[in-house]
């Protein structure tokens, strides 16, 4: 779900082009709204109100009965629509392997590669902050 939620809606739309037509039924259309998001000052301080973000989310069922659910950030109802479907997908045993292949599986590789390319900018900005001691002799 992590990889779902997190890739560009047009790697989704265009990885999952195949699973988009599988008949399903909505249970909770797409729908936008928002949520607190938390923050916590260190590991041990109180947690305080940060802001809010908007999320989509969907949920739908396969024509056997399984469901799938799925959270966004963003308004692209599309985009929880068919992250949800994928999810759905995913809990069949020959369903889930063909979708962990052609949708899971390329987009999990495109986002490890972005998150190498921010690292790799990041790091080349990096600045190393050393304290020299003096003593007198």
């Amino acid at each position: 779900m992590r990889v779902l939620s997190l890739s560009d809606w047009r790697d989704l739309e265009s990885y999952a082009k195949e699973v988009a037509g599988t008949p399903h039924d909505l249970l909770r259309a797409p729908e936008t709204g928002l949520v607190m998001l938390r923050g916590r000052m260190g590991a041990t301080g109180a947690a305080f109100n940060l802001g809010e973000a908007t999320v989509t989310r969907c949920a739908v069922r396969l024509v056997d009965g399984t469901e799938g659910h799925a959270y966004v950030m963003g308004r692209n109802a599309a985009h929880a629509r068919l992250a949800a479907l994928c999810d759905a997908l995913l809990q069949g045993k020959d369903s889930g392997t063909a979708v962990s292949e052609m949708v899971i599986a390329p987009l999990e590789a495109k986002l490890q590669a972005a998150h190498v390319e921010t690292s790799t900018k990041a790091a080349a900005t990096k600045v190393d902050f050393f304290t020299m001691v003096r003593g007198d002799d």
